[in-house]
């Protein structure tokens, strides 16, 4: 058994001095005052192994040429069946770095060129391949607005118009419908439906959620209206663009989680034009269920906590800040026992010198599911 001191901890939703944390092999076992038997490893200030929420890390690889990222497949703007995992190269330093700087798990998805642009996965950070770092797939990526009308000079069937990509992909949700209303009637049998329409039925029926690549307030109320019309679940990704309080009420009124950021880049396109850090005001005012993204290379993966300090300046407490890369994210990505320092969760946890809001402050040790990843 082996213990970590922590003078401070933020397990992921509060906080408490001068515990600590044991663990036996891969799992938290107990938090108490005492360190009993167990072998204390390491001293500071402990939170739980961060979670980037939305990335595209080692598909848009560091130290290699633009032309070699693999974030977008231009065969189609329907992609239903490619899968994120198979353009994940693990030796991307990224994740060397992004490991010393506590960010253990990623959430990876195609990027946006494509109104479906497929599966998004889960995985560790530190493994050296991809069979070790998989853990789980979480949903589908889509997108909304200017991005998918941009890549018009791509291959297959392209919209040049936001109604354009909108048409496209109806088209798919009606004839998944329409197939399902087949197969309930017996005129058509599971065998003859092709692989694609397969995933949209899935889609319909609840099993796979919609991953919205979204940063226009007006494609967000499209995308609501959507979700009424054919009943699918989705997460808002991104919300760049969202700068007045009454479309976070209507996103709060709807129940639907968003998955925000990133906060500290470049407003490159028009579609960003009320892109303005003051504008998490209102997400923090809202009391929207959310997570934070990095949306890696856009922000460096590295550097996902500090995107904390405007959530702070808004009226979070540390605690509630913490949560958006911790707890909350695992719940609205539906990651299983991590995001949180708590028995029977699995040990990953950063211990820092010092509190992580200070700047100077930085992590001594990594643990990683109960292995030491990093050592300063």
């Amino acid at each position: 058994m082996k213990a970590i001191k922590a003078t401070l901890l933020y397990d992921g939703k509060k906080s408490m001095k001068n515990v600590y944390v044991h663990f036996d092999g891969n799992e938290i076992t107990e938090i108490s005052k005492s360190k009993g038997k167990s072998e204390v490893i390491a001293e500071g200030v402990v939170t739980p192994a961060f979670i980037d929420s939305h990335c595209h890390i080692g598909m848009a690889r560091s130290g290699e040429p633009y032309n070699e990222d693999e974030t977008n497949e231009e065969m189609n703007s329907i992609c239903a069946l490619v899968d994120a995992l198979h353009s994940v190269y693990m030796d991307d330093k990224a994740f060397l770095e992004s490991v010393e700087h506590g960010v253990l798990y990623s959430h990876i998805m195609p990027g946006s060129g494509n109104i479906i642009g497929g599966r998004t996965v889960l995985i560790r950070n530190w493994p050296k391949h991809v069979d070790e770092a998989y853990i789980k797939y979480i949903g589908i990526k889509a997108a909304l607005g200017y991005n998918p009308r941009s890549t018009t000079n791509w291959k297959g069937e392209r919209p040049s118009t936001r109604m354009g990509a909108l048409a496209i992909l109806r088209n798919e949700l009606i004839k998944a419908m329409k197939t399902k209303a087949l197969l309930k009637k017996k005129k058509k049998v599971r065998e003859e439906v092709e692989p694609m329409t397969e995933v949209f039925m899935d889609i319909l029926d609840g099993k796979i959620p919609l991953m919205v690549h979204v940063h226009k307030e007006d494609d967000t109320l499209i995308l609501l209206n959507l979700m009424k019309e054919f009943g699918f679940k989705a997460v808002v990704n991104h919300g760049g663009d969202f700068h007045t309080p009454d479309i976070w009420k209507k996103i709060k009124k709807a129940k639907i989680p968003v998955i925000y950021g990133p906060v500290d880049s470049f407003s490159y396109k028009v579609e960003l034009k009320h892109e303005y850090w003051r504008n998490i005001k209102y997400a923090v005012e809202s009391r929207v269920d959310m997570a934070l993204m990095s949306d890696h290379p856009v922000i460096l993966q590295r550097n996902l906590f500090l995107q904390l300090r405007y959530f702070i300046r808004f009226g979070m407490s540390k605690e509630e800040a913490i949560s958006l890369i911790t707890s909350k994210a695992a719940k609205i990505i539906g990651a299983e026992k991590i995001g949180e320092i708590k028995k029977g969760y699995l040990a990953s946890m950063v211990v820092w010198n010092g509190d992580p809001f200070s700047l100077e402050s930085y992590p001594t040790m990594v643990i990683g599911e109960g292995k030491v990843v990093h050592e300063e």
